[in-house]
């Protein structure tokens, strides 16, 4: 380690060309261990009894967005921290789709799973067994030799270490020092390099750490570990609490992008090698994964729908149509299988997603307001935010109201119930009449808001037993 040398002492480094900007550099700075006597928990920013603060300095780095970025997925690992355990047969499936969806490129690159269970084992053993160069199958470990040997018995190419990074784990919880710390992650993960399995950091709580008393030292020392084996190490940068902020000049730890600028800048970690992590305790998760890409981070964590603990993580539908909104395509996803991915949680696990979720959600595409559906009968260009139909295979909706008539009626159980052609209902429908009959008396009695869904299917059915026709399944 650097530990011997003092700040003052690198005053006459040499000149460099940068080739990314064709200037010339010189660095200001040797980012050594500030091994500090008690805890840093940057108060003036974290009062614990007040709301958390954003501060600013005006400090701007460029963007620097990556030629490629990807996705990597944590469905298995931290999203089965906040609800019950998939089965075998789950996770394998949930695999399946993950393939499918990332698209011949490969664009969801990684899953990283559990280890400690027989079943989660099971879902390795049998997710590799599927032969996909991706998602590749990577697992995740506690920074202890005892983990170690799960992934060396499994024969995994890669392994993410928890390396807690904040004075808040390596003090409180830990109850380490931070040379202590360092020194104990950095065992580990040289006896992972022994194995020739490459690291994954996982650097914990880092929007409440020492970025330059402590990250980016310890990241320099994974650099010279990644030099000396010739194996990647990755660092994936763990918003743990979701305080991370996009805002152009904030402080850090809490911006984005001045923690991607100091790994990829100061302590030298290339731009594929670095990851964002994220969760949603502030509602940021996804604007603060597209600031990673955009300021040099090529991957970006994510978990299906956001599910993950106590807010969830970043969701991993919405990078997809993030990344194709920065990229301008979508380089082969097959975004219809997030359709399929939101009915096989809703019909074999049971799981809810919650209604207006966006692009997976029962109701994100239904247009309700009276007026908005006028416009969206007329051209759905109006009221939908893209062709859900060719995206997500779901086609827009109209709510029924007092205006909506026989054909906004109709159009609603066509399209609610996915009607093939030969089997869809017309105005003249007898079935669309009745359902008719019984709107105009809802509002003739005085009613303002717009029908429910589970007030129509309840309608729908009742006339169709009356009519002696098969009732339709949503």
């Amino acid at each position: 380690m650097t530990d011997h040398y003092s700040r003052d002492m690198f005053t006459n480094r040499p000149i460099s060309m940068n080739e990314s900007n064709n200037l010339l550099e010189i660095e200001e700075h040797m980012y050594i261990l500030d091994d500090v006597k008690k805890p840093n928990v940057f108060r003036n920013m974290f009062p614990y009894s007040e709301v958390p603060k954003i501060p600013f300095n005006d400090r701007i780095v460029p963007h620097n967005m990556p030629k490629e970025i990807w996705i990597t997925d944590t469905t298995f690992r931290d999203g089965q921290q906040s609800r019950a355990p998939y089965t075998t047969d789950q996770i394998v499936a949930i695999y399946d789709y993950l393939h499918r969806l990332g698209g011949p490129k490969g664009l969801i690159r990684a899953c990283e799973f559990f280890l400690y269970s027989k079943k989660d084992r099971d879902a390795v053993y049998q997710c590799m067994e599927r032969g996909y160069r991706f998602p590749e199958v990577t697992s995740w470990i506690r920074a202890s030799k005892e983990d170690f040997k799960l992934v060396k018995e499994i024969g995994m190419k890669e392994t993410g270490i928890l390396v807690s990074c904040s004075d808040y784990h390596i003090f409180m919880k830990l109850k380490m020092t931070r040379r202590e710390a360092m020194e104990h992650y950095l065992n580990v993960i040289r006896d992972c390099l022994e194995e020739g399995i490459s690291p994954r950091c996982h650097l914990e709580d880092i929007t409440r750490a020492d970025i330059y008393g402590y990250v980016v030292p310890f990241c320099l020392e994974l650099m010279r570990l990644m030099e000396e084996y010739k194996i990647p190490i990755k660092v994936r940068a763990c918003d743990t609490m979701g305080y991370g902020v996009n805002y152009p000049g904030a402080v850090i730890p809490r911006s984005v992008q001045g923690i991607i600028y100091a790994l990829h800048k100061h302590a030298g970690v290339p731009n594929e090698l670095i990851e964002w992590h994220g969760h949603n305790d502030f509602y940021k998760a996804v604007t603060n994964s597209t600031t990673a890409w955009l300021y040099g981070c090529c991957g970006v964590n994510t978990s299906l729908f956001g599910i993950g603990e106590r807010t969830g993580n970043t969701p991993l539908e919405a990078m997809i149509f993030e990344y194709a909104q920065l990229k301008g395509t979508l380089d082969g996803m097959d975004t219809t299988v997030i359709t399929e991915l939101a009915e096989y949680y809703e019909k074999e696990i049971d799981y809810r997603i919650p209604p207006r979720t966006p692009f997976v959600g029962k109701n994100f595409n239904v247009t309700r307001a009276g007026i908005h559906a006028d416009g969206l009968l007329k051209n759905e260009e109006i009221y939908n935010i893209f062709d859900t139909e060719k995206f997500l295979n779901r086609p827009v909706l109209c709510a029924v109201s007092n205006t909506s008539g026989l054909a906004g009626i109709a159009h609603w159980i066509n399209t609610y119930y996915r009607l093939p052609e030969e089997k869809q209902v017309d105005k003249t429908s007898s079935l669309v009449k009745n359902v008719k009959v019984w709107v105009d008396e809802q509002y003739a009695e005085g009613r303002v808001t717009v029908l429910t869904d589970s007030e129509l299917e309840q309608v729908i059915a009742g006339e169709c037993a009356k009519l002696g026709i098969k009732s339709f399944n949503a």
